[in-house]
């Protein structure tokens, strides 16, 4: 399993925030590319990078941390965060960022992504963050009545590089994974399934580790690794298990 540790970032600092809300912030780093250099010395091999302001308004707004970011480390990223067209897909990934999160726009045009995956195969991912099962959209603010697993089989065939599922109600807050959501994903579709949301401990690694069915591809630290909650050694080691 693959360890993701997150960087969020709002007016271009690294925060975290509960249950998504953006009046609820909590800032960890003035610099997003420090922290990148940090979790990159702590042995990590990839980070997950969102760019909040970005999902709210639909386009890119953090540029310059995340390209900080790409500068500082020599890690794989992946970026989600209002990227919604092709032009801003290539853009990025002409940037650096090996792999790119489309969410909004996985809801909105399907045809889209699987455009994007055909042209930059295994560089695309898509985002399914869900609130009591119903995907969520424009940075969480607008809930559809799309079912997260039947979004999640709409793209089966289309060739991305992994699906990454969101519990809303548990993010940020460090109550413990949401297995059964995830597991439900993992073993409705051939795509790798990354965890993402409520992480508190190392003990949430093992119980996605431990579940019976498909295995879990990854999982996204977020508030429990800034907090102190998890210790990166011990979490990759049990990873890697």
């Amino acid at each position: 399993m693959i360890l993701y540790p997150a960087i969020d970032l709002k007016d271009g600092r690294c925060v975290r925030l509960l249950h998504g809300d953006l009046n609820k912030e909590t800032v960890f780093n003035t610099s997003p590319a420090d922290q990148a250099g940090q979790f990159q010395k702590q042995g990590f091999t990839w980070l997950h990078v969102v760019d909040l302001n970005g999902a709210v308004e639909g386009r890119a707004v953090n540029i310059e941390a995340v390209e900080a970011i790409l500068q500082a480390v020599s890690l794989p990223v992946q970026l989600g965060g209002g990227i919604r067209d092709m032009k801003q897909i290539e853009a990025w990934i002409e940037a650096g960022v090996s792999r790119v999160i489309l969410g909004t726009v996985a809801v909105r045009d399907p045809e889209l992504v699987r455009a994007a995956a055909a042209e930059w195969p295994e560089q695309i991912a898509v985002g399914i963050d869900a609130r009591d099962g119903k995907v969520a959209t424009e940075g969480w603010l607008e809930t559809s009545q799309m079912d997260a697993v039947d979004l999640g089989r709409r793209f089966e065939d289309a060739g991305v590089a992994a699906l990454i599922v969101t519990d809303i109600g548990r993010d940020g807050a460090m109550t413990g994974v949401n297995v059964a959501q995830v597991g439900e994903m993992a073993d409705a579709v051939s795509i790798p399934v990354i965890a993402s949301g409520g992480v508190a401990s190392v003990t949430d690694i093992e119980l996605l580790k431990a579940r019976k069915g498909a295995a879990i591809a990854g999982c996204v630290l977020g508030r429990s690794l800034y907090e102190g909650a998890i210790d990166p050694a011990r979490a990759l080691t049990v990873a890697a298990c």
